[in-house]
């Protein structure tokens, strides 16, 4: 991959999207990027990059504030829960 943590700046070229996500998987992933300081679209290009190379996205402090961001907004999903869901009629 390039850039092999180096301090260099990639360009990109970024476009908007209207993205459908559940209400609370999105209230804490917002609540995340918050804590981090970053955009949410910033939080999710580090998620899927992270991801896509296999590796874990979040270290031990990153968890427990999703675990507390979880209680608070009732997040009970899990992964094994991303093929079974089912929007509302």
């Amino acid at each position: 991959m390039a850039n092999k943590l180096t301090n260099e700046r990639r360009l990109v070229e970024r476009v908007q999207t209207g993205v459908r996500i559940e209400k609370r998987l999105l209230k804490v992933l917002k609540g995340l990027a918050e804590y981090h300081n970053i955009s949410l679209g910033d939080l999710l290009e580090g998620i899927v990059l992270h991801v896509f190379e296999g590796k874990t996205p979040f270290g031990d402090e990153s968890l427990e504030v999703v675990s507390r961001l979880r209680e608070i907004y009732s997040l009970d999903l899990g992964a094994e829960d991303s093929h079974v869901l089912q929007e509302h009629a």
